[in-house]
């Protein structure tokens, strides 16, 4: 947002230097990101003076020149070759000197030098309009009145406007600094801490009368929920035509491009006062009237850049007497109510809206103006009709023309004031140091709340309408504490810290999860919770009916959320391997999104995605693909992490994967893995396998929470590994051999797992091998070769029986 320095010296007489007040600005927590210089010509033609023409000869040498000798009021004059055809004796002109730089209306800049033209030397240059950036006249040189003096610089001629301006990085909640008023309010409080007080001048508008009642405009205004008040009054047999250099100026200074005089006076007070107006031309208000309401769905509406629009029923309209649509409300101006070069009444809108109705339509119809910016934010509905009477001033004197009416005005509920008790406790406890109560109540003063009441525990509050993001104690602390000075605040380099008992703590176990992983090369990603509604036709386990979708999304690509986490860690995966980052390791935490007949749900997930290499490849260690079997790794480490035992293997059931295990516990199921289906690796152009664990959190904080230490002494005795090669029919799965082997052998039994999967050449047709190991031990004695070699039989006997499986050879 930008603010004119010369414009805050209208509210307040100071006399400091911009880089100063930036810095009280900033530390009143209005970010100042800097400061830039406005001319209203740029350059400020500076190095241009005023010149009299003392001799003009033909050159010797060129038809179309003109050697000249020019009075500049220095000792000697200059002479100066001139191609204008105008040039003449004693005639008042601008020179520009050597070394001064013109910036010109075409947007060229020209470092005046000393030259020679066709043999005749020239110091200087007598300048056209349009090379001063005047104007656009080039027909010849620019001849002013002889009452100016020569010497005299021509930013004296011209009256040149110059400014510093603030780039103010201004924080949503402060809506109450969207204005230069609002500026200088919150700089005198910041002034008064400095001591110096001074006093806030702000425009008067005791000059506003009803000159004729001519033209009465009637309102009707259908909902005061959206419009809880609205002001208007007619202004007749007004001139539009160009602004008043000054009011350009001001304008321009802030980025504006100047209109009309009207529409330049309303922007003037939206950017002084921080209301937005808005003017129709009287002559298109059929009717006479005016009607605040909204209209129905679908309803078409043209709107000042040209742009056909389609009216939502929410979105507050501004219409005639016939309902037909001139402006939407709060937003954006219609295209056929506007004013033009051939309006001489006008009816002047100040209004305030309802915040919410103005963002939604704002968001709607993808418009963003400086009056939406305000309206959404909350504007001061204290001072709609004060603004409205500071314009018709302003349009009175600029514009001509008489007000021809009484300012009609819905209002009917005024807004009230906001009450806050403030503790004088809870203020030290707060900003950590004991304030003066008389610091306190002075900066409450500067800010213009007022204090109702007072007693020894605190202050009743009465907080102005315009400060919105002031509605509790903990916000009017903050306003003392920004005014009073952060730095200004004691701190201690004693560092004080005591340790004690926490009870189970979500974050903590997030950490002790997220430190392992890091440890294990794996990277946090964060993906957005809205995502795509085409991902859900990718499976079939989720299901379009649970979908929760955006009711006024930004984009169709994120118009619903998202019941798994797969799809947008495919996004990241897709991503970097575009970028030709193909050894990847992504972990994530984050919520998926439900929509069941119970109602809506989210739960906790946490998701491990694996492709491509899992180690940089170096001359000690040659790099290894990440495989089903290190994904199932990183699992298993993070349950025995989290002390979660007893775990139950079946096979995965969701289509998501080609293939996988899911990990139950006590019943309820901790993880799915697996390999991701080709269909959705072709979706995002995936080419290399991916390899996707979806932990459900929610279950896996509550096992862990439960866990208790168990302490066991180490074994004493060995235990033995031994492995079996299996072959298999398609159908069986590692499930199957796993319950076998536990059922076959409980007591010697501990450990079997699954470390090769071959399916290829040089097996008969629809089988499959499976490398499984088995660790035995006993915990009272060592194993015999003997009961190593029963045992073993017995599970193979076990497999043959029930799979039909066989020992590949």
């Amino acid at each position: 947002m930008k603010i004119s320095y010369n414009w805050l010296k209208q509210f307040l007489q100071l006399d400091w230097e911009a880089e100063k007040v930036s810095e009280l600005l900033t530390n009143l927590g209005l970010e100042v990101e800097g400061i830039h210089t406005f001319e209203s010509i740029k350059g400020s033609l500076e190095g241009v003076v005023v010149g009299k023409v003392l001799t003009c000869e033909l050159h010797p040498n060129a038809d179309r020149l003109k050697v000249t000798t020019v009075n500049i009021g220095q000792e000697e004059p200059l002479q100066i070759v001139c191609g204008a055809p105008n040039v003449a004796v004693g005639q008042t002109v601008l020179v520009a000197t050597i070394g001064s730089t013109l910036y010109m209306e075409n947007g060229a800049s020209l470092i005046i030098k000393k030259g020679k033209i066709r043999g005749e030397e020239s110091f200087g240059m007598i300048c056209a309009e349009d090379e001063l950036g005047l104007g656009k006249g080039h027909d010849g040189i620019l001849v002013i009145d002889d009452k100016y003096k020569v010497g005299t610089p021509a930013s004296k001629v011209f009256n040149i406007a110059s400014d510093q301006v603030f780039e103010i990085g201004l924080t949503p909640n402060r809506a109450d600094a969207m204005s230069h008023m609002g500026v200088a309010r919150d700089l005198r409080a910041g002034l008064m801490q400095e001591g110096l007080k001074l006093e806030f001048k702000t425009p008067s508008v005791s000059d506003f009368q009803v000159d004729e009642r001519t033209l009465k405009i009637d309102l009707q205004v259908d909902d005061k929920e959206l419009i809880p008040r609205y002001c208007g009054v007619t202004i007749s047999n007004i001139k539009v035509e160009v602004s008043p250099k000054w009011l350009q100026d001001k304008l321009k200074s802030l980025g504006l491009t100047p209109k009309n005089n009207v529409v330049d006076i309303t922007n003037y007070i939206l950017h002084e006062l921080g209301q937005p107006l808005h003017a129709f031309d009287a002559s298109k208000i059929k009717g006479n009237k005016i009607i605040v309401n909204t209209l129905a769905s679908g309803t078409s509406f043209i709107t000042l850049d040209d742009v056909e629009r389609t009216l939502h029923a929410e979105d507050i309209m501004i219409c005639d007497g016939e309902e037909h649509p001139l402006c939407m409300g709060g937003v954006f101006g219609g295209k056929g109510s506007g004013v033009t070069e051939h309006t001489t009444s006008i009816f002047l809108e100040s209004a305030y809206f309802n915040p919410i109705a103005i963002r939604k339509t704002a968001k709607r119809h993808a418009l963003n103006t400086d009056a939406s910016f305000r309206f959404e934010r909350g504007i001061d509905p204290s001072i709609t009709k004060y603004a409205l009477k500071r314009a018709a001033i302003l349009i009175k004197e600029i514009c001509g023309g008489k007000i021809s009416s009484e300012i009609v005005e819905f209002y009917p509920q005024k807004t009230e004031d906001f009450q806050v008790f403030l503790n004088y406790d809870n203020t030290n406890k707060l900003i950590g140091q004991i304030l003066p109560k008389e610091t306190i109540k002075n900066i409450l003063a500067s800010l213009e709340i007022k204090i109702l009441t007072e007693n020894e525990v605190g202050l009743g509050l009465m907080i102005p309408p315009y400060r919105v993001d002031v509605q509790r104690e903990a916000d009017v602390i903050e306003e003392i504490l920004r005014v009073y000075g952060y730095n200004k605040i004691e701190f201690s380099d004693k560092l004080n810290t005591s340790i004690s008992f926490s009870e189970f703590d979500d974050l903590k176990v997030e950490n002790i999860v997220s430190e392992l992983l890091t440890a294990h090369g794996f990277h946090e990603i964060m993906s957005n919770s809205l995502t795509k509604p085409e991902y859900i036709h990718l499976t079939e386990t989720l299901d379009e009916s649970h979908n929760v979708n955006i009711i006024n999304p930004l984009s169709s690509d994120l118009s619903v959320m998202r019941q798994s986490l797969l799809y947008s860690g495919l996004e990241s995966i897709s991503y970097n391997i575009n970028r030709k980052n193909n050894a990847l390791k992504f972990f994530e935490f984050g919520k998926t999104y439900h929509k069941f007949e119970s109602g809506y749900h989210e739960h906790k997930h946490f998701s491990l995605m694996v492709s491509g290499s899992r180690n940089q490849d170096t001359w000690l260690f040659p790099s290894k693909s990440s495989d089903f079997f290190y994904l199932k790794g990183m699992i298993t480490s993070i349950l025995n992490k989290l002390g979660i035992d007893q775990i139950k293997t079946s096979s995965v059931k969701s289509d998501l994967f080609t293939e996988g295990l899911v990990f139950n516990a006590q019943k309820k199921k901790i993880v799915e893995f697996g390999v991701v289906n080709q269909t959705a690796l072709k979706y995002f152009d995936i080419k290399q396998e991916v390899l996707f664990a979806d932990i459900n959190w929610d279950i896996l904080l509550e096992l862990s929470r439960n866990q208790t230490v168990k302490i066991k002494p180490l074994a004493k005795f060995p235990s033995v590994k031994r492995d079996l090669a299996l072959l298999l029919d398609q159908k069986v799965s590692f499930d199957e051999i796993y319950q076998l082997a536990y059922q076959s052998e409980r007591n010697l039994l501990k450990e079997v797992d699954l470390f090769d999967v071959y399916q290829g050449k040089n097996l008969p047709e629809n089988k499959k091998s499976y490398a499984v190991s088995f660790v035995l031990q006993d915990e009272t004695k060592t194993l015999t070769d003997q009961q190593i070699e029963k045992t073993m039989s017995k599970l193979l006997q076990t497999f043959e029986k029930e799979l039909g499986a066989t020992l590949r050879q």
